[in-house]
């Protein structure tokens, strides 16, 4: 994963993201699982974990919608993408205490990361955790900057 996608702690939070911006980064994150025929739900949050906009393909399980919120907002919330918390868990040990802290362990949400501040985060949900993550992946970078 790319610093773009994988922020420092410390990367700060900015103003939040705009509709337009949102719908961007849902374009082509919604590109991405079309081409490769999965069906997600794709949900982009602000700053501050608000939901700003979201989209679910055609016959997307119902649940991808709340779960693919979850995964935007934990990515804000934790300034880091869901599948460093995934990996947390699946190491054992005291990387078990990720499961208290009412985060989504997922693979599939991404800070979005404008001018050095994240603005929002990117959450997918429908497909293999590894494929949501490469969607949502696509998404961030079509706004990154």
């Amino acid at each position: 994963m790319s610093n773009a996608q994988t922020p420092p702690p410390t990367t700060p939070y900015g103003a939040p993201i705009s509709l337009a911006l949102a719908r961007a980064a849902i374009a082509a994150a919604e590109a991405e699982a079309q081409a490769n025929g999965w069906a997600v739900a794709i949900c982009v949050v602000d700053s501050g974990g608000n939901l700003v906009a979201m989209a679910r393909l055609d016959n997307t399980q119902l649940s991808g919608t709340r779960i693919a919120e979850h995964k935007a907002r934990t990515a804000v919330e934790f300034r880091r993408p869901t599948k460093v918390l995934e990996d947390a868990v699946g190491g054992g040990g005291i990387g078990l205490r990720v499961l208290t802290f009412g985060a989504s362990v997922a693979d599939g949400g991404v800070p979005i990361i404008v001018g050095g501040a994240i603005v929002g985060g990117i959450g997918v949900s429908g497909a293999a955790g590894h494929e949501d993550g490469r969607v949502a992946q696509a998404g961030a970078r079509a706004v990154a900057g």
